[in-house]
């Protein structure tokens, strides 16, 4: 009687580790869905979700429409920069940005619902990223019409105030190289802001804290810069300040002149960003929920 041939203990192991290196790559994929279309479900069902997103495009819009009717040019080369102030809006337009970010983070803690998310998604980091994805999403959407609708306002308006040809001026186009890169990169800026907002608060988890951190690490580098008289500190804040740093990548004409470049500036803020995630990504892994 002939017996079945036995399978090695080594062969087995190895084979079946093999399926689960297979099956693991794919498991990761379907958490990430999972976790994504959670996080997608939860923010979008928000009551203030919509509201804060409506916000960022419309007082971004109408304080930058507001800023290109109201400077003047009345000379030749009058020392303004018609596309840095074509964007003024997104300065305002960072804090609804910041505070739609700490909301989704400190939300879920004040209700304690982050013990349910945990619970049934245990990957912190992963929810972290989910959370980070859908922010910097909503905040690019609104930004971009934000800025758009910001740039060719000012290009129909701004004419009628002195900004011509016959003052030094080109007409504001988006297709403009340095026009371009400023209302690209003040899109990016809002995203970034969105996403320093977002490691803030899962930092500290409070809402009020998380929202003044983040507002006064803005909004306080500028009004600090403007009261240190030594040069050596001031250039240092204005390069190494989240929004100082930042908006740089807004300025058009006479680039030289800047403490930092444009893209080194948004690095900057790129920067502060990343350092805010990481952060707040490892204390969420280590500090129970």
């Amino acid at each position: 009687m002939s017996q079945a041939p036995s399978v090695e203990p080594r062969a087995l192991t190895t084979s079946t580790r093999r399926a689960d290196l297979d099956r693991e790559p794919c498991a990761g994929r379907t958490r990430w869905r999972e976790t994504l279309h959670a996080e997608w479900t939860k923010l979008r069902t928000l009551p203030g979700t919509i509201w804060l997103v409506l916000a960022i495009t419309v007082l971004t819009l109408a304080v930058s429409a507001a800023a290109s009717s109201s400077v003047t040019c009345p000379t030749v080369d009058c020392n303004q920069d018609p596309g840095k102030i074509s964007l003024a809006g997104v300065e305002l337009g960072q804090a609804v940005a910041a505070i739609l970010a700490v909301l989704a983070v400190s939300g879920e803690y004040s209700t304690g619902m982050i013990r349910v998310t945990f619970t049934a998604m245990p990957r912190r980091t992963t929810v972290l990223a989910a959370k980070a994805a859908l922010v910097s999403g909503f905040t690019l959407i609104a930004g971009s019409v934000a800025v758009l609708g910001s740039v060719l306002v000012a290009r129909l308006v701004m004419p009628g105030h002195g900004f011509t040809a016959a003052h030094g001026y080109r007409l504001l186009s988006p297709t403009d190289g340095a026009v371009l890169r400023a209302a690209a990169g003040s899109v990016l800026y809002l995203a970034l802001i969105a996403l320093l907002s977002l490691g803030i608060a899962a930092l500290v988890r409070d809402s009020a804290v998380a929202i003044g951190l983040v507002l006064g690490l803005l909004y306080l580098s500028p009004i600090i810069a403007g009261v240190v008289t030594d040069p050596h500190w001031h250039s240092r804040i204005e390069r190494y300040a989240p929004m100082s740093a930042g908006l740089a990548i807004q300025a058009t004409r006479n680039l030289a002149a800047l403490p930092i470049g444009p893209w080194e500036g948004l690095g900057v803020l790129a920067a502060w960003a990343a350092a805010a995630l990481l952060t707040g990504g490892a204390v969420l892994r280590l500090r129970d929920a």
